[in-house]
C-alpha cells in the first residue's frame, strides 16, 4: 500500500487489532506494515513513532465508552455507567493496563470522558477538589479491577510461547498455591468450602459490582455530610 493511499485511521485501527491479539510487546512497525501490506517507513510518515501510535490507539478505544446523559440521570447512576463502561472497554483491550502505567496518553476521547465524569461529581454537589478526588478514586478502582484479567491474558500469552500447555501450567501453579495457602487458617477455611472452589486467587463473583456499589456508597456518604 503506497504511503499516499495509507491513512492514519487505517494504521490506528490495525494497530488496535494487533494490540488486542498480541499485546503491547507485539506491536512494532514491521508487523504493522506487514498487516497493511506497506513498508514500515510509511508507518512513521503517518504516526511518527511507536509511542505516538500507542497514544492514538489508546485515545481511539477510549471513544468506545458511551457517555450517559447527565441531564436525564442522577449522579450515582451516571457515575456507575461511566465506571462500568470504562471497565468493559479495558476488558476488551487489556493492553491498556500496561499502557497506562508506562505511556503518556491523552486525546479528545480521553478528555471527553474525563470532562463528563468531573461534571457528574460537580453536579452532585462535590466542590472542585473533591470532584477531582472522587473521579480519581473511581478511575483507580476500575483500573485495579481490570489488572487481574489483563494479567491472566498476558500470562497465558507468555506461556503459549513455550513448548508446554498453558492451561496445564496455570492449573499446576494454582494447585501449588492452594497447597501453600492451606497453612493459613482464613485461606484454608475458604479452600475447604466446596462452593469456594480451589483457586483462592480468583475474584469473587460480582466482585466489580460489589466494590463499585461500596465505593459509590462511600462517596454518597461524604456528600451527605
Amino acid at each position: 500500500m503506497a504511503r499516499d493511499t495509507l491513512t492514519r485511521e487505517q494504521i490506528v485501527s490495525t494497530a488496535i487489532e494487533l494490540l488486542d491479539e498480541e499485546g503491547l510487546d507485539g506491536l512494532n512497525m514491521r508487523s504493522l506494515g506487514k498487516r497493511l501490506d506497506s513498508a514500515a517507513t510509511a508507518m512513521y510518515w503517518h504516526v511518527k513513532n511507536k509511542d505516538n501510535l500507542v497514544r492514538l490507539a489508546t485515545d481511539e478505544v477510549w471513544g468506545e465508552i458511551d457517555l450517559p446523559d447527565i441531564d436525564a440521570l442522577d449522579w450515582r447512576t451516571a457515575a456507575e455507567r461511566m465506571a462500568t463502561g470504562m471497565y468493559g472497554m479495558i476488558s476488551r483491550h487489556p493492553w491498556l493496563v500496561q499502557v497506562l502505567s508506562g505511556y503518556l496518553v491523552y486525546g479528545p476521547n480521553k478528555s471527553r470522558y474525563d470532562d463528563r465524569i468531573l461534571t457528574v461529581f460537580e453536579r452532585a454537589g462535590f466542590e472542585a477538589a473533591e470532584a477531582d478526588r472522587a473521579a480519581a478514586t473511581v478511575f483507580m478502582f476500575v483500573l485495579g479491577n481490570a489488572v487481574g484479567a489483563a494479567a491472566t491474558i498476558s500470562l497465558k500469552r507468555k506461556l503459549s510461547l513455550g513448548k508446554g500447555d498453558p492451561e496445564a501450567e496455570v492449573a499446576a501453579a494454582m494447585a501449588q498455591a492452594a497447597e501453600v495457602a492451606m497453612r493459613f487458617p482464613a485461606l484454608r477455611a475458604r479452600l475447604e468450602n466446596a462452593s469456594a472452589g480451589t483457586d483462592y486467587n480468583a475474584a469473587p463473583d460480582n466482585g466489580f459490582d460489589y466494590g463499585l456499589t461500596a465505593l459509590l456508597d462511600g462517596l454518597g456518604g461524604r456528600l451527605a455530610r
